[in-house]
């Protein structure tokens, strides 16, 4: 949720002004669900500033690249205002799949605005959405799906703030347990300087991309493939107010204080967003049964 201007901590979720702002507008009911993800990425309910960043974001390259499929169950853990699951609900809608919401908990007021603004939205035009499940992740959540149920889980651009609340293990294995065997997990996270000093706070909101394949390697996972899809060689990983300098959020000051009207944007809004990782991790398949007649 880094593009929401969000950042978490070990005493809860806080999220920046920006936060509530970045929701999208209203779509219109009783429209069609795409049967492609080409038709899904085009669709008119995605607002002009969703479909802005797709060039950088690269959403079809990148759900080709996790296996989205039709008839695949999916879980998108902490989708915030609903960047990806605009894309994503509709097209599982059409395939005859499922999209399971693994929200956040928040006890704040404004978490609780934006989570119940994001269900409100989904649930209003289940035309469009399909039937979507809503769940929670967080430090006392349960299952996010019933075991084995779900073919993709996804987590976009959210290991940061799970690192820096103690939240990374648990999503890991959340997601390991709900994974059926010969799933697949999907990542894209801000990724740091290979040579930088890791943080496993990550408070700059920059992940080094071997500590996220140790997570998911600890958790059970096997890495499948790694793409280069969402890099960006402009992106030095060094900025004033960690990733979040960088477009869309253009931080100017400090979290808790005002934007500093005199902050030169244009250097950082010349490298664009963030360079990223896109990770495949796959859960193994259970072990077959001998045949007969083995030894």
């Amino acid at each position: 949720m880094a593009y929401l201007g969000i950042s978490v901590s070990r005493r809860g979720v806080v999220l920046g002004a920006m936060a509530l702002g970045a929701c999208s507008p209203a779509r219109p009911k009783g429209v069609t669900p795409p049967a492609t993800l080409e038709a899904a990425i085009a669709g008119a309910w995605r607002g002009p500033a969703d479909r802005a960043r797709d060039p950088s974001r690269h959403p079809l390259e990148s759900l080709r690249f996790w296996g989205l499929k039709p008839h695949m169950t999916v879980v998108e853990f902490w989708p915030g205002a609903g960047w990806y699951s605009d894309i994503i609900a509709p097209y599982v809608a059409a395939t005859g799949g499922r999209f399971i919401a693994a929200d956040l908990a928040p006890t704040e007021p404004d978490g609780r605005a934006m989570a119940q603004a994001y269900r409100r939205r989904l649930e209003a035009s289940p035309g469009l959405y399909g039937k979507v499940t809503f769940t929670a992740f967080g430090a006392a959540s349960g299952p996010v799906a019933p075991a084995g149920s779900a073919d993709l889980v996804l987590f976009l651009r959210n290991l940061h703030n799970w690192m820096s609340a103690g939240l990374a293990e648990k999503a890991f294995r959340d997601a390991f347990a709900a994974l059926k065997p010969g799933g697949a997990l999907g990542i894209e996270e801000h990724r740091a300087d290979p040579a930088a000093t890791p943080d496993v706070m990550a408070s700059s909101g920059y992940v080094p991309q071997a500590y996220a394949v140790q997570l998911a390697t600890e958790a059970g996972f096997e890495l499948a493939a790694a793409s280069e899809i969402n890099a960006n060689p402009k992106d030095h990983h060094d900025h004033p107010f960690g990733v979040w300098t960088l477009p869309p959020v253009r931080r100017s000051s400090p979290i808790g204080r005002p934007p500093d009207p005199a902050f030169d944007h244009a250097p950082y809004d010349a490298i664009g967003e963030s360079d990223r990782m896109t990770l495949k991790f796959v859960k193994p398949a259970a072990a077959l049964p001998p045949r007969v007649g083995s030894t």
